[in-house]
């Protein structure tokens, strides 16, 4: 079976596509958790960032950008968490989740976003300038493995010599 062509639209998630951004989480992640933070963070109005993959009508993929913080006495940045990021079975391994991170990540920088973290696969994110969060001195809230945790500075030097727990929005609550 050979790669299917990549013809999708990477666009900005809009009011009609709730329920499909629902089932692609539902059926990339094989549970609800990711579709329930979100519809919490996009009914808290945390919603940095929304974008979908669009094949024609159907919604194939879906990322989120929501506000994260860190305590830190360090200058203070503009920062945000990507995730969850999901693509339906189907249609993974062509090349979807890349465009939105590549998407996701531009559409970042143009609101003025220095930083951006994420709880991902380490084979994957550092192709996108992500690095363990250790390295710039900072931590996950969550019980995660260090690798697992990385930073891509968007502002180079916008997090330098910062230091601290990233805080992201309560919609996670202990995912």
């Amino acid at each position: 079976m050979g790669r299917r062509a990549l013809t999708i639209e990477i666009r900005r998630e809009g009011s009609a596509d709730c329920e499909a951004i629902r089932d692609v989480n539902d059926r990339a992640f094989g549970q609800a958790e990711e579709s329930r933070i979100v519809d919490a963070a996009r009914a808290a109005g945390r919603v940095t960032v929304s974008l979908v993959a669009a094949d024609g009508d159907a919604i194939v993929g879906h990322i989120l950008f929501t506000p994260l913080t860190v305590e830190t006495a360090a200058p203070q940045f503009t920062a945000a968490a990507l995730g969850p990021m999901a693509v339906v079975p189907a249609r993974q391994r062509q090349g979807i989740g890349s465009s939105l991170v590549r998407a996701g990540i531009a559409e970042c920088r143009r609101l003025g976003i220095d930083a951006v973290a994420v709880v991902g696969h380490p084979e994957f994110y550092p192709r996108f300038g992500f690095r363990k969060g250790s390295e710039y001195g900072l931590r996950c809230p969550f019980d995660v493995p260090d690798e697992v945790f990385m930073v891509a500075e968007l502002r180079p030097g916008a997090i330098a010599g910062t230091s601290g727990v990233v805080q992201y929005i309560p919609e996670f609550g202990g995912v």
